[in-house]
């Protein structure tokens, strides 16, 4: 499978994440058939063009985390996004995931 057709695949199914929900990376890789292509998922993230309208900051790492990029660039405003949406981060700024992880279904 082509990279691009994957990374369209991702952009597909976060689309479906609702509002005050999130998605692990490696849950997305699953849901598409990829189990070890969690870092591609990232990745796709990573590469989404500007002009496409999807919720990526609902896409949070397996320890409920915000994963953090080398420039630490969008993590400020993953936090945000995600508190406006009624997420709520612990001390140690993870979500809950047995509270907050979406459940896709028909997948």
């Amino acid at each position: 499978m082509k990279s691009d057709s994957f990374f369209e695949q991702v952009y597909q199914l976060i689309a479906t994440i609702p509002p005050g929900k999130v998605a692990t990376y490696g849950q997305i890789a699953v849901l598409l058939g990829r189990p070890q292509a969690a870092k591609m998922v990232g990745w796709a993230l990573h590469q989404l063009p500007e002009h496409r309208s999807r919720p990526w900051h609902r896409v949070i790492n397996r320890k409920g985390a915000i994963s953090y990029d080398s420039k630490n660039s969008g993590q400020s405003l993953q936090k945000y996004l995600l508190e406006a949406e009624g997420v709520k981060f612990d001390a140690h700024d993870r979500v809950d995931l047995k509270k907050y992880q979406h459940i896709f279904q028909n997948t």
